[in-house]
């Protein structure tokens, strides 16, 4: 017996509503958080994170589903070149050992990007890619004109960025994105006072 999700993809959620906007995105976050710290504490990489593979219930709440490019224990050193392109982290693309959890938290961030903006931020994580390229040189206030997300909040930028970076070590653990300023803006949308991005 399987629990029955009468709310279909988050993929047809987002074409149908198109750009949600950074509340939304935050909502949703909190809930694949909540996923990524069980799939950690399990020793689990899905490999495999995209819109396709969350189902969305009637109330709004997020299940992972296809756990086929999962892989259980030894997540930390992992080689096979598992998941889905657009969504992918460059050290699998690139054929280096890589960590499940940082591969995962790559394809929350291109998932966390789509539901604010409503589109992909890139084609691919490659050096090749016009988009991916920007973010590798440091041109990023350029990337974000380009991607049409000038108006977007400094937090939600440099969470994106940091968790897209093409170093996997610069991006953030669960409980880095948990503290990160963006994630304890209330739903009212100010930002805490003392906040280093005020």
């Amino acid at each position: 017996m399987l629990e029955y999700i009468d709310g279909g993809i988050l993929f047809d959620l987002v074409q149908s509503q198109g750009k949600m906007g950074e509340e939304s995105g935050r909502y949703f976050i909190h809930h694949l958080t909540d996923v990524l710290q069980y799939m950690n504490s399990k020793r689990v990489a899905h490999r495999d994170l995209k819109l396709e593979n969350i189902l969305v219930d009637s109330d709004m709440n997020l299940k992972v589903a296809d756990f086929g490019f999962a892989t259980y224990k030894n997540i930390s050193k992992l080689q096979s070149y598992r998941g889905t392109k657009t969504y992918m982290a460059p050290e699998i693309k690139e054929g280096k050992t890589y960590d499940g959890r940082q591969i995962d938290m790559f394809s929350v961030g291109v998932i966390l990007f789509i539901v604010v903006m409503g589109i992909f931020p890139f084609q691919e994580a490659k050096a090749d890619d016009y988009y991916y390229k920007l973010l590798l040189a440091g041109k990023k206030d350029k990337y974000w004109k380009k991607t049409g997300g000038d108006e977007l909040s400094v937090e939600f930028k440099d969470l994106i960025e940091r968790m897209v970076n093409h170093d996997p070590s610069k991006r953030p653990s669960v409980k880095e994105l948990l503290e990160h300023p963006w994630m304890q803006i209330p739903k009212d949308g100010k930002i805490p006072s003392g906040s280093k991005y005020q």
